[in-house]
């Protein structure tokens, strides 16, 4: 196979590696970026509903202090528009569906310590520096602990516990025993920018929070204008297999080729840049980290509907489920802004993910649609079509949204997480300090690593 030559080589064509990429060609570097799947954009892909209307299948949500995916799409021309909101959610406990209007979903039992939690969270949240969160006060002892035990701590009832979970089986397509406390915390804390502190409510919430707007033509449309911009620059169906390094080159062997560079970016999933064959290898440590960088479990259900006929009788399509019987753990609303068709949109996460992946598709299907119904009315019974998308099953992603940290992993191997390999740097959503695992997070690595590099290579004439 042929050898081809450039400054910088970025492997992956998620909205890290894009985002670098045309940094770096702004500064002059000659860059070509690979990418394993045959698409770009990573974990968001926009799924065609026919007469120009999608709904996005991956990432898709953006919210107030997201200033970096938003000022890159503002660049591009992408306008956001607001997800729907309007109109009463539901609570499900227990089979039992229960309306209620803007805030906590109504649980008399455990509103007093969702209230604590919720206090409590931001609180300690906000002692935790973003940057070395190892050096947080009670860094080893949080760190030793899962999040749901520090959780639990002083509760009366486990409701603020299902509250967490509710949220963390989309945010992290786990819960709050999959998470350490101390990266639980720190991940609240990076809810927010270099002047508004991150909270949990910006978590949660639709209007003011992370899930408050959507792009129009979908978030892989901005993936799709940087590729553009690129132009053949970009090379698809290019799994990377093995990376050497000298202290002047790097070499990156692919199924497409080889290719040699001054300086590599590598901006894909860290558990899946330790299948690289390298030479010399990882350091240790730093591969220790990689490894335990593992992805959540998480699918999206999306069934389509001639018209959004739930708010017609004043009712937002959003539902949370305090329910381990059925699948789904929030739904939303994920119509395209003219609100036609009608699309509701359903995660399954985390503990509903392990015990509904392995049965029939059908089974699993129509258990959503039930949970759906008990939202929305039985109409939600008999949808046009049904989406499903299981970030698992991607060869090149394996789970989703985003790496989790268990206990013991941050205090110990945290700090390797930026360090540059040689001439090989990092980048992705799992390298942001605020908004990591977001479309945001991914932006800010990928800025950042460009100019960590034109400030080490220098900007070309």
């Amino acid at each position: 196979m042929s050898t081809n030559n450039t400054d910088v080589l970025v492997i992956g064509a998620g909205l890290a590696g894009l985002t670098a990429a045309r940094a770096l060609r702004a500064n002059g570097l000659d860059v070509h970026v690979l990418e394993a799947r045959d698409r770009v954009g990573g974990r968001t892909v926009n799924h065609d509903l026919g007469d120009g209307r999608i709904v996005e299948a991956g990432g898709q949500f953006v919210g107030p202090t997201q200033d970096h995916v938003l000022k890159l799409a503002a660049a591009l021309g992408v306008d956001t528009f607001p997800a729907y909101d309007s109109g009463a959610s539901t609570y499900v406990k227990n089979g039992k569906a229960r309306r209620f209007g803007n805030g906590v979903p109504p649980d008399p039992t455990a509103l007093p310590d969702v209230g604590r939690l919720m206090a409590r969270l931001d609180r300690i949240a906000h002692t935790i520096p973003l940057a070395q969160p190892w050096n947080a006060p009670n860094a080893r002892a949080l760190d030793a602990e899962t999040l749901a035990t520090w959780a639990r701590r002083g509760a009366l009832t486990d409701g603020g516990v299902d509250l967490l979970d509710i949220l963390l089986g989309s945010a992290f397509g786990g819960s709050a025993t999959d998470s350490s406390a101390l990266f639980g915390l720190w991940y609240i804390a990076g809810a927010g920018n270099e002047h508004t502190p991150g909270t949990v409510a910006r978590m949660m919430n639709v209007a003011g929070g992370a899930q408050e707007s959507r792009f129009v033509g979908g978030s892989q449309r901005i993936s799709l204008l940087l590729a553009e911009q690129l132009g053949d620059a970009i090379t698809l169906n290019a799994p990377v297999r093995r990376i050497d390094q000298t202290p002047a080159l790097v070499t990156v062997h692919t199924d497409q080729g080889t290719w040699t560079a001054r300086r590599v970016v590598v901006a894909v999933p860290p558990v899946l840049a330790t299948r690289i064959a390298w030479d010399p290898v990882l350091p240790a440590p730093q591969e220790a980290l990689f490894q335990r960088m593992n992805f959540g479990t998480l699918a999206k259900v999306e069934a389509v509907y001639p018209e959004p006929f739930w708010r017609a009788e004043g009712l937002s399509g959003q539902g949370a489920f305090r329910d381990p019987t059925v699948p789904v753990c929030s739904m939303f609303d994920n119509s395209p802004p003219d609100g036609g068709p009608g699309v509701l949109m359903g995660f399954v996460g985390a503990r509903q993910w392990r015990a509904w992946a392995p049965k029939p598709a059908g089974a699993r299907i129509g258990a959503v649609l039930r949970a759906f119904s008990t939202v929305v009315g039985p109409r939600a019974l008999q949808p046009s079509s049904v989406i499903e998308k299981d970030w698992t099953a991607e060869e090149w992603t394996r789970g989703g949204p985003t790496s989790v940290l268990t206990p013991g992993v941050l205090t110990e191997f945290g700090h390797w997480r930026d360090v540059p390999f040689g001439r090989v740097h990092w980048a992705g959503a799992e390298h942001a300090d605020y908004w990591n695992g977001f479309m945001d997070g991914a932006v800010r690595s990928g800025e950042h690593i460009a100019t960590e590099i034109i400030e080490t290579e220098g900007a070309q004439p």
